[in-house]
């Protein structure tokens, strides 16, 4: 194994762990599932950042770029005001990693400004670090910001809560031998209490389209501000059925209106309190 490959095994494994930490609900869903003789394969995992050529998509997507991964898809999300790439590996045991950013020039100066605050406490040479996704939240902001951003922008509220980290995980439904359905998961997870996000209707996309997905809301965790404590909707798990094309292959891709639904299991109005 090349040094590119252990750096990348290594971020993976680090984004996994702050992920499981941070999220109750990944060790209830792994036991439920395992009680059901079903073992849990990732199909992909999503980062988000800044629109700022300092954090840009690129930047996040180094180690990855390094140890193998290509470009594989671009995309759009105009009313979020979000852009996003996906990228994939050869290997079809490593995830997708799909990398969102704020287009930070069509929000507010007054958001903008938040923004460069936060990144202006941000080491000089912590950008140029290979593990940026994994760093977590280097600035300090106060509740009444991270509102702020909140209220103009869930995803800027969420990211400057909580800082470059793995924002979810996503099982893949293709390998459940028992719960390879979608529609079967989604009523065996809400049958064990868990709470699905039904932005667009439970399941988003289709077998035609190539691509079925479904997440849970994220739940509320305390997160410490610089000036106390608040409790602010932290990941969420994400579950993706493929389905072939005509051509036969498996649709390997995102379907954009799919995604902007997903989004928003971390959005303050749909997550538990």
């Amino acid at each position: 194994m090349d040094g590119a490959t252990r750096e990348l095994h290594d971020i993976l494994a680090r984004l996994w762990r702050d992920y499981a930490g941070l999220n109750a609900q990944v060790a209830r869903i792994h036991a439920l599932l395992a009680e059901a003789g079903e073992r849990v394969v990732h199909d992909h995992l999503a980062l988000r950042t800044w629109g700022d050529p300092r954090c840009s998509i690129d930047v996040l997507a180094r180690p990855f770029v390094r140890a193998g991964y290509r470009p594989a898809g671009a995309y759009r999300f105009a009313e979020k005001r979000l852009v996003a790439r996906h990228f994939a590996h050869d290997d079809p045991g490593l995830p997708l990693v799909f990398i969102s950013e704020l287009v930070l020039d069509q929000f507010s100066p007054a958001l903008q400004d938040v923004v460069a605050g936060l990144l202006g406490q941000v080491p000089e040479d912590m950008f140029d670090a290979p593990d940026l996704c994994a760093r977590g939240r280097p600035w300090q902001l106060t509740v009444a910001a991270a509102e702020a951003l909140r209220r103009e922008s869930e995803y800027a509220g969420w990211l400057a809560a909580f800082g470059w980290r793995a924002n979810h995980f996503t099982v893949s439904v293709d390998a459940l031998a028992r719960l390879g359905d979608l529609a079967r998961l989604n009523d065996f997870l809400k049958g064990h209490g868990l709470r699905l996000n039904d932005a667009g209707g439970e399941i988003k996309g289709s077998p035609a389209q190539g691509l079925e997905q479904s997440s849970t809301l994220a739940d509320v965790v305390d997160v410490a501000f610089s000036d106390g404590v608040a409790a602010v909707p932290g990941c969420y798990y994400e579950f993706a059925r493929r389905w072939p094309g005509p051509d036969g292959r498996v649709f390997r891709g995102f379907i954009e209106g799919s995604a902007d639904k997903i989004f928003e299991s971390t959005d303050q109005q749909g997550s538990r309190s």
